[in-house]
């Protein structure tokens, strides 16, 4: 049974006539293979890892689902509810998803074999680089706090243990060093949690790692007086010389969608980037980061977090490099922007 499997897997043209097969069936395997060539290339199943289905992975993986599915290329997509980015990358190790949305802290972990993936690199690669989640850091503003250096001595919420959120909060105060002994109180609160401690008087300020606005801030914002606190100067210096998953980010100011700040609040940034097995075909990646990018620049992107993405920058500044079929789509596309 193995040896007959191996055979029929075999790329080499002469084993058939190594086991004397006649030339009937030698003729009658060509025809089918020429068949096969004129009816053009089977259609691929793909199974989407998103996250939970209270964030933004979820509906994303909902909506470009039919725009994926509209390609001959491509046949079933299931679109599948995660533990996010972590596992995401291990489903598509194990073969159980064949493209994901991750944050890109994670995925550059995975394809160095860091923390979670200590000896056992991942082998993706990115088709787009996504939206920002951004490190807000947000004070009640009676606490005084103004720069990442007033947190010392303050009760701050930083995330729930093992989060993102977490993870920023620890690389913000390493940053301008010092730690969670230098802080009153750590409390490990997700957003919700925060925001009523926020309220109730019983923390000074909260780390929110997500795209903006964060619901739970301008929730917050309606009730209470806040300042958002930027990560700049020396302290962003660091984290980025440090984490090279980390950019800059503006929240601008004067727009409602986007907190209607009266001042720009300069922070930090992780990027969301959609990944795919290396070894996916390139021509399947290439159609896949097509239709993204078509989808994109149509009027039926429904999912808040698409409208954040700047279709220009999808191949630029990624910690995990593109898939060569995504690379080849993005360069015809320069190509066809400078007239070539």
């Amino acid at each position: 049974m193995s040896g007959a499997l191996l055979a029929g897997c075999s790329d080499n043209g002469n084993d058939a006539a190594g086991n004397n097969a006649d030339t009937g069936n030698t003729a009658g395997n060509a025809s089918a293979e020429s068949a096969q060539a004129d009816a053009g290339p089977a259609e691929v199943d793909l199974i989407f890892g998103t996250g939970g289905t209270s964030g933004s992975y979820y509906p994303i993986g909902g909506a470009l689902k039919p725009v994926f599915e509209a390609s001959d290329q491509i046949g079933r997509v299931q679109v599948v509810s995660t533990g996010a980015s972590v596992q995401n990358i291990q489903n598509i190790q194990d073969g159980l998803n064949q493209i994901a949305i991750v944050m890109s802290d994670v995925a550059y972990d995975a394809i160095n074999g860091e923390n979670q993936f200590e000896g056992a690199k991942a082998d993706i690669a990115t088709l787009a680089g996504l939206y920002p989640n951004v490190v807000q850091i947000v004070a009640t503003a009676d606490s005084g706090i103004q720069g990442v250096a007033d947190l010392k001595g303050k009760r701050v919420g930083v995330g729930k243990v093992g989060s993102g959120v977490e993870q920023s909060a620890q690389k913000v105060l390493e940053s301008a060093g010092f730690t969670y002994d230098d802080l009153a109180r750590v409390s490990h609160t997700g957003y919700a949690d925060s925001v009523t401690e926020m309220s109730n008087g019983n923390l000074d300020a909260a780390f929110f790692t997500s795209g903006v606005p964060n619901s739970s801030i301008t929730g917050l914002m309606q009730t209470s007086d806040v300042t958002f606190v930027p990560v700049e100067g020396e302290v962003a210096d660091k984290l980025l010389e440090a984490y090279p998953y980390y950019e800059t980010y503006t929240i601008p100011a004067g727009k409602p969608e986007r907190y209607g700040l009266d001042n720009a609040v300069t922070t930090v940034a992780i990027r969301n980037i959609l990944i795919v097995p290396a070894s996916m075909d390139e021509a399947v990646a290439q159609e896949l980061t097509k239709r993204f990018d078509d989808y994109l620049g149509s009027d039926k992107v429904s999912v808040g977090a698409l409208k954040d993405i700047d279709p220009a920058s999808m191949d630029q500044n990624l910690v995990v490099p593109l898939h060569p079929g995504a690379k080849a789509y993005y360069d015809d596309r320069e190509g066809d922007s400078n007239g070539g």
